[in-house]
C-alpha cells in the first residue's frame, strides 16, 4: 500500500504547481512541507480515533458488525506502522547528513 494512499495525500499535488509558477522561497518551501506533515499527521490521528470509536460501540454492545471494527483497527494500525516508518527513515537520513564531514 502507498503511503500517499494511507495518508490521503498526494506527494505530488503541490509538485505540479510549482512547474508553472516560480520556486518557492526556502521559508515557503517549509511551510509547505510542515502543512503537507501536519496533514498527513492529521489523517493518522483521525484514523485511531475512528478504530477507538469502533471499538467502543462493539464493547457497549452497539449495533456494528466485528469485521467492521477489525478493519478499522488495522487500517489504523497500517497507518500508524507506516508513520514510524517514514520517522524512522528520517531520523536515519538526520543522523547521517550530520555524520558527513564538512
Amino acid at each position: 500500500m502507498a503511503i500517499q494512499s494511507i495518508f490521503n495525500v498526494a506527494p505530488t499535488a503541490g509538485l505540479l504547481k510549482m512547474d508553472t509558477q516560480v520556486k518557492p522561497t526556502p521559508y515557503e518551501a517549509q511551510q509547505n512541507f510542515g502543512s503537507y506533515l501536519k496533514t498527513a499527521i492529521d489523517n493518522v490521528n483521525t484514523k485511531q480515533f475512528e478504530s477507538d470509536v469502533m471499538t467502543q460501540k462493539l464493547v457497549m454492545g452497539e449495533n456494528v458488525e466485528l469485521h467492521d471494527v477489525m478493519i478499522t483497527a488495522q487500517k489504523a494500525t497500517i497507518a500508524l506502522n507506516a508513520t514510524m516508518e517514514v520517522r524512522n527513515k528520517v531520523i536515519e537520513a538526520y543522523q547521517e547528513i550530520i555524520r558527513m564531514p564538512v
